[in-house]
């Protein structure tokens, strides 16, 4: 955790002054001559989003009292491997709801004039697809 605390204040220095030399490169440009404010805006941002997750990573890692078991170095991989919960690995659903998503945005982008008529087929195969992913494991030989 500390590294990443470390990774995460550089990058937080490295946009602040990526920023101002934006903003400088912006405002020393002969043909315009003003700040473009996107660019600024969003590196601004990301500097402050970066110093906001680095000093709450600072804060939990103070809070914790000891060191993880990523952060040494003579850690087993077993040491932070806690039950994340259950997963399907054989599970079809997902490609399903995959395909069924692909034909609603397939249908929503090249339908022109409100002639979305292929999303209109794709919705309902959503519908099953989260349905079915949702209650697989209440059927079947894998039923609970």
């Amino acid at each position: 955790m500390k590294s990443n605390i470390n990774i995460l204040w550089i990058l937080a220095v490295f946009c602040f002054i990526l920023c101002g030399v934006y903003t400088f490169w912006n405002l020393a440009d002969a043909a315009h001559g003003r700040v473009e404010w996107v660019g600024t805006v969003t590196l601004a941002l990301s500097g402050i989003l970066s110093a906001f997750v680095a000093f709450y990573l600072r804060l939990v890692y103070k809070k914790q009292g000891g060191e993880l078991p990523e952060d040494n170095i003579a850690a087993n991989i077993d040491d932070a491997d806690p039950e994340i919960g259950h997963f399907a690995p054989w599970s079809w659903w997902p490609i399903v709801l995959v395909g069924a998503i692909s034909v609603v945005i397939i249908g929503m982008s090249i339908g022109q004039n409100g002639n979305f008529w292929l999303a209109w087929f794709g919705g309902p195969l959503v519908l099953v697809g989260i349905v079915g992913w949702v209650y697989e494991f209440y059927r079947g030989r894998f039923a609970h």
